[in-house]
């Protein structure tokens, strides 16, 4: 494997350290900000002390990351056309993390009359959601095949199922006004372990020859 495949891929390590590091450092320069009850747009957000740095911190730099990630998969699994379907939809993911932090939510992240901005903020939020979690549930059958490990596709299943029931109780606390923030993290964490064992895996150079069709 050449050298800057494997950078590549050792960047799926590096995302979810830079999520948690970006997150914490950014959320010191906002006053009486929850981790539990507020969102991570709102870092960004409108009017927000740190609306003009966090994106800068966070969405693009961790869009640089997801998008070579995905780069390096394409390469490492080239022969498959479901891991590349996945390198493809880690790709968009990496996408909407740039086009979240170029449109920034309304202040609070909650408008009862959401801006342009807000709107294409919530889809490109749920494009994050959708791609990588589909990009996981591939490698529910992609795990044996290509890793040599059964065990990474049912882990890819239980992230799936996780990030699922995570995102349902991220709506129940939305409407009950209390622990959105939490919920949040714990949806976005268990999708980043995924891409960061993925990484770990692949880097490992287990992968079996045979294309998967």
């Amino acid at each position: 494997m050449k050298t800057v495949d494997r950078t590549f891929l050792g960047l799926g390590l590096l995302i979810p350290l830079w999520l948690l590091a970006g997150v914490a450092l950014t959320s010191l320069g906002y006053p009486g900000y929850s981790h539990i009850d507020q969102a991570m747009s709102q870092l960004g957000a409108v009017g927000a002390p740190t609306q003009y740095y966090s994106a800068w911190v966070n969405n693009f730099p961790l869009g640089v990351l997801f998008v070579l990630f995905a780069v390096g998969v394409a390469r490492r699994f080239a022969r498959s056309r479901l891991a590349m379907l996945s390198a493809a939809l880690i790709l968009l993911h990496g996408l909407a993390s740039f086009a979240t932090g170029l449109f920034s939510c309304d202040q609070g992240c909650a408008p009862a009359q959401p801006s342009v901005s807000q709107q294409v903020h919530n889809l490109a939020g749920l494009v994050m959601f959708l791609s990588l979690t589909l990009a996981s549930a591939l490698w529910i059958f992609l795990g044996e095949k290509l890793l040599s490990a059964p065990w990474f596709g049912w882990f890819s299943l239980f992230c799936v199922i996780l990030a699922i029931v995570t995102v349902a109780m991220m709506a129940k606390a939305f409407g009950d006004g209390h622990g959105f923030g939490l919920y949040q993290r714990l949806n976005y964490a268990v999708s980043v372990v995924w891409v960061a064992a993925l990484s770990w895996m692949a880097l490992r150079g287990e992968s079996a020859s045979a294309s998967v069709r």
